[in-house]
């Protein structure tokens, strides 16, 4: 396969994070111009009838600064999942969601809601830095090794402050759960090298 050929296959598999950021956009600029507020529609702590927050939650944004700031991350790191295919991503995606959005309604003060990316954000990081750990093909481990370490080195004090530092109104829950999901997303589905 050519230079140009396998960035053509890889241009559907980034449409997936790149979509779900619009989706993201496209929602918090429907919430400016409609009257009342989405952000209702997000996870809210220990109430069965905010389900619907597991998926709607990581969407809805409570201002624009909030979306700014997960955007450039989410896109990054989403890329970064999304390069192993658009059924991977939306499977990562699916499973981080449902994990941090579960451990966030569990651990949370009771009525506290919860939106924003930021869980995704920090799943995706998760499985881009434990993926090193999954069986594979060396020269996928070589390679995500040195991905992990670039991610690191550019988010991972920010990652730790979000967890451990986070400000009052920021969900270390959501970020912490979050991590957890997308780390143990970095195992299913992966084959151990086959001995030649």
């Amino acid at each position: 396969m050519t230079a140009s050929a396998t960035r053509t296959a890889s241009i559907p598999r980034l449409l997936a994070p790149i979509s779900l950021l619009a989706v993201m956009w496209a929602i918090q600029i429907a919430d400016a111009v409609l009257p009342g507020s989405f952000t209702g529609w997000g996870l809210r702590s220990w109430d069965p009838g905010s389900l619907q927050g597991l998926v709607l939650g990581p969407l809805l944004h409570a201002n624009w600064p909030h979306l700014i700031g997960n955007s450039v991350p989410f896109l990054v790191l989403g890329c970064l999942v999304a390069v192993e295919g658009a059924a991977r991503f939306w499977v990562v995606t699916a499973a981080i969601a449902l994990v941090g959005g579960a451990g966030t309604w569990l651990v949370n003060a009771p009525g506290t809601l919860t939106v924003g990316a930021s869980v995704l954000v920090f799943g995706y990081f998760g499985y881009v830095v434990l993926r090193v750990f999954a069986p594979g093909r060396v020269a996928h481990r070589l390679a995500y090794a040195a991905i992990a370490v670039v991610v690191v080195a550019l988010y991972g004090a920010t990652m730790l402050t979000g967890i451990f530092g986070a400000g009052p109104g920021v969900s270390w829950q959501a970020h912490l759960f979050g991590a957890v999901g997308g780390g143990l997303m970095a195992f299913p589905g992966r084959r151990a090298e086959r001995p030649a």
